[in-house]
């Protein structure tokens, strides 16, 4: 019994250093990050082809989600909103839903799955063939290289997916609600827009913002302690994801205690 304990009080301590000794690696790699976006020079061509992958790549996806969750969630309510008479609070439901959590936490976790697990797999295989250490041996920083484009384009491009999800998911509520739910043209735009305030777009937007850092920092992270060939590279891709959405959720949460509840 006491063998036991001890071998649990062990296994307890270790997994509780690996934590702090992962934390510590990411906020290392997050300030070191934010200290080489301003050492020149800015390699704007990697920064172009970054956003282009971030951004361009994942309008269509975004798209295809953002609509189907509008739709979803104007069917949702009408269901339960139709019992009371009171579809018109449906516009109003669907667009402050979107706005404030929907459009940044979906966006954010479909570009966690599809540009978070990519950038973990290419710095992965990178340094697993050690093309990192070359780097280094090269003199070049292997983070303002490789990782300060990455997170600039993610923190440019998510805002404006999410400004973009935002957009097609009402869409996506409008013609539940003025095509299937008969409601007028005219009421259901004024309901829309009319509940919304800049308060909702600047949290959903900020969240995004924090949304892209984590994207980034924790894909880099994972890529560069890769170790173990192409299974190690597996392995990372899909702890770099996991972890991701984890963060996601939990800083949305977080965040809007904070923005709703405590600073009303």
């Amino acid at each position: 019994m006491e063998r036991r304990t001890k071998a649990f009080m062990q296994h307890l301590g270790q997994k509780t250093l690996n934590f702090f000794v992962y934390v510590g690696g990411v906020f290392h790699l997050l300030c070191g990050t934010i200290f080489q976006i301003f050492v020149p020079p800015l390699k704007r061509k990697e920064l172009f082809e970054q956003m282009y992958n971030v951004g361009v790549l994942s309008l269509p996806i975004v798209f295809l989600v953002s609509l189907f969750t509008g739709m979803v969630l104007a069917l949702q309510s009408a269901y339960q909103l139709t019992k009371m008479n009171a579809n018109i609070y449906i516009p109003s439901l669907v667009s402050l839903s979107v706005v404030r959590e929907l459009g940044p936490v979906l966006t954010a976790l479909i570009v966690a799955g599809r540009v978070g697990a990519s950038i973990t797999a290419e710095l992965g295989t990178m340094k697993v063939t050690e093309q990192i250490d070359a780097l280094e041996t090269m003199a070049a920083n292997p983070i303002k290289y490789l990782v300060v484009p990455r997170f600039l384009a993610l923190c440019i491009m998510l805002p404006l997916l999410t400004i973009y999800a935002n957009f097609i998911g009402m869409v996506g509520g409008y013609l539940v609600g003025v095509y299937k739910l008969l409601i007028g043209h005219t009421i259901y735009i004024k309901m829309t827009f009319d509940p919304l305030q800049f308060k909702d777009l600047f949290t959903g937007l900020f969240k995004a913002f924090v949304f892209a850092a984590i994207i980034a920092i924790i894909a880099c992270y994972e890529g560069f302690r890769t170790e173990g060939g192409a299974e190690g590279v597996g392995k990372a891709t899909t702890l770099s994801v996991v972890t991701s959405f984890i963060l996601i959720i939990a800083s949305d949460c977080l965040f809007t205690v904070l923005f709703y509840f405590m600073f009303p």
